[in-house]
């Protein structure tokens, strides 16, 4: 039964918000209520089955937004999938845990975040996770978290082949992915449990333990309309949701935390009037506070695709395709032996990379002149929004020019993107292709462009206007460009290229690229989302557009704060998963720590 006031009340159960949930009700004391839009997919098992991730997509657990066109990306609308559901993204990712980098995290700091820096923030990240238990001496064991990982199909062939092209081409992550080490070659420790095989994920790992305890309640199928104020005041003092056809509100005795993600953190916000006056007043909606950085700042990942003909190991390619007898045999597998191919997303290897061609004098003049010239323009840009942007582009711009941090990530996938763009409409089409593909897969870790989400109207059931504003500034897709070219060369570096059929034959006909503008075509026609939106509500000094502080406050709002991936100011490289758990962590010890609740020591 949902009671009518609670110590603390979370709008989200996605990753923060069962994170933040947990950790406050581990006072027994304090009483915890999360409203969830999404149902409880515990029993579902496309949620469970690691291969099975992509099936939910476009499904009841997806919100399934999408962007608005793209120009950058010849006009093209882009899917931004995001979990909708007991456990939010965590279970409907690709199970990607993949560590930060330090120079990144310190970078929080430097922006004007103190106590944000990576010796602060590693031991957050540890407290989320287990490390499996495999040989390792360089590996800290000692920690225990939630979050059960492994490194599903550790022998295949693709993490040895992966490992030793890259340490010939001098990028070999040293061994502790979580290291200083910035750039180089890993196996992909995934968020799979090596004892059951199935997701390991923030509804069965962090709620599910405690969902019995008497403080802890949590609400699902309840969309939050807005957050309440007490009257003539900026004092948040509960949350409006809808549930069961009717309207309803819960009070919060502590505070009000919001947790729906960064697609849906700031549409809260502006639903409850908190952001940029001139939005709200187009809507309709009364000011609580005038706060212009709501909904800015939106940066997310973009991947791109390289498909190549393999022969001789085991790939999805015969699940893609739905064939019966090997879905069949594969799922005998799994019930029977928790073996096989459904064990594993498909992804076991990444890297960290610069830019290669920075390593030259003329490549390195090259890129400080790209950066010079697409450096932020004032006369563009209000003062405020100037000032966070040339900030944060000088994050990016560090990043790039150093060829010890990277700019890129690259992975593998055991599989072919059944997906056939047309070079000249960039008509996208499914197209299943016969025998084996190995595909490998680009991303750009430090995009300098920006974008926003905000509301379309007042009424709580419209999707937000999402415009990621992907590849906006040239400097990304010069970036890009050259990182897809020195991936393409992967596939005749031994011996990588032995996994392949030779010579290297692209799995779609346009994917070979002969030079760099035919690199930047490719990306603008082929460049999907990662699915890692961050930003949107950004945690940043308020004079360069932030919207909390360093302890997640929304600048003045009493009582409210915002925990999720919307706070995050600078990407991390690679997936966001594990970055997510680590902000969701230290959210829940500052919390406790100014309520002097019972705490786990950090």
């Amino acid at each position: 039964m949902v009671l009518s006031s609670y110590d603390f009340v979370i709008a989200g159960g996605g990753t923060a918000g069962l994170v933040l949930a947990r950790r406050l009700s581990e006072d027994a004391n304090q009483s915890v209520l999360v409203v969830e839009a999404g149902s409880d997919q515990s029993d579902n098992l496309q949620a469970k089955i690691p291969a099975f991730y992509s099936t939910l997509l476009g499904g009841e657990a997806d919100w399934n937004f999408a962007s608005t066109a793209q120009p950058n990306l010849v006009g093209r609308t882009i899917q931004l999938n995001q979990g909708k559901g007991l456990g939010g993204s965590s279970i409907i990712n690709a199970q990607v845990f993949a560590p930060p980098t330090q120079a990144i995290i310190d970078s929080w700091a430097s922006l004007g975040n103190d106590g944000w820096n990576w010796d602060s923030l590693r031991d957050f990240y540890d407290k989320s996770y287990t490390y499996p238990l495999v040989p390792n001496p360089k590996q800290n064991n000692s920690d225990q978290g939630p979050i059960q990982t492994s490194f599903p199909l550790a022998t295949h062939p693709i993490r040895k082949a992966w490992a030793e092209t890259f340490e010939r081409l001098g990028y070999r992550k040293a061994d502790d992915l979580w290291s200083n080490g910035s750039v180089g070659a890993f196996s992909s420790l995934a968020s799979v449990d090596p004892t059951t095989w199935e997701r390991s994920q923030a509804a069965n790992c962090y709620y599910d333990p405690i969902k019995h305890h008497e403080n802890i309640h949590v609400l699902c199928n309840a969309t939050v309309e807005k957050i309440l104020f007490r009257e003539g005041s900026t004092e948040a003092i509960g949350l409006q949701y809808h549930h069961d056809s009717i309207t309803k509100s819960v009070t919060a005795r502590k505070e009000v935390i919001i947790a729906a993600g960064a697609l849906q953190s700031p549409k809260i916000l502006e639903l409850s009037g908190i952001g940029n006056r001139d939005t709200l007043a187009q809507h309709g909606i009364d000011v609580i506070k005038d706060l212009p950085g709501v909904g800015e700042g939106l940066q997310d990942h973009l991947g791109v695709d390289l498909g190549f003909e393999t022969e001789g190991m085991e790939t999805k390619d015969a699940i893609i395709r739905q064939d019966p007898e090997a879905v069949q045999q594969a799922m005998a597998e799994y019930t029977t032996n928790r073996t096989g191919i459904l064990t594993a997303s498909g992804i076991l290897t990444y890297a960290y990379m610069p830019v290669h061609t920075l390593l030259s004098h003329d490549g390195h003049q090259r890129f400080r002149t790209l950066l010079e010239e697409n450096r932020p323009n004032g006369g563009d840009l209000e003062g405020r929004e100037h000032a966070g942007a040339l900030a944060l582009y000088g994050v990016a711009e560090k990043a790039l020019l150093d060829p010890a941090m990277p700019s890129g990530a690259y992975l593998s996938f055991l599989g072919q993107y059944p997906i056939e763009s047309d070079p000249e409409t960039a008509e996208r089409t499914l197209k299943l292709l016969p025998g084996k593909h190995l595909v490998l897969l680009g991303m750009l870790s430090h995009p300098t462009s920006r974008g926003s989400v905000h509301i379309q109207s007042s009424d709580v059931f419209d999707a937000p206007v999402i415009d990621p504003n992907y590849l906006s500034n040239p400097v990304d897709i010069e970036v890009f460009a050259e990182h897809m070219l020195y991936m393409q060369s992967l596939a005749s570096s031994s011996p990588l290229s032995e996994l392949l059929k030779q010579p290297p034959k692209p799995s779609h006909s346009i994917s070979h690229l002969a030079d760099l503008e035919g690199a930047k075509e490719y990306v603008r026609v082929r460049a999907v989302s990662m699915w890692h939106p961050a930003g949107t509500c950004a945690m940043l000094p308020q004079e360069i557009g932030g919207v909390v502080d360093s302890r997640l406050k929304v600048y003045g709002v009493k009582n409210l704060r915002v925990a999720d991936s919307s706070i995050v100011p600078v990407l991390p490289p690679g997936n966001l998963q594990s970055t997510v758990y680590a902000v969701a962590e230290r959210a829940a010890w500052l919390i406790k720590s100014e309520y002097g609740l019972k705490s786990d020591n950090i």
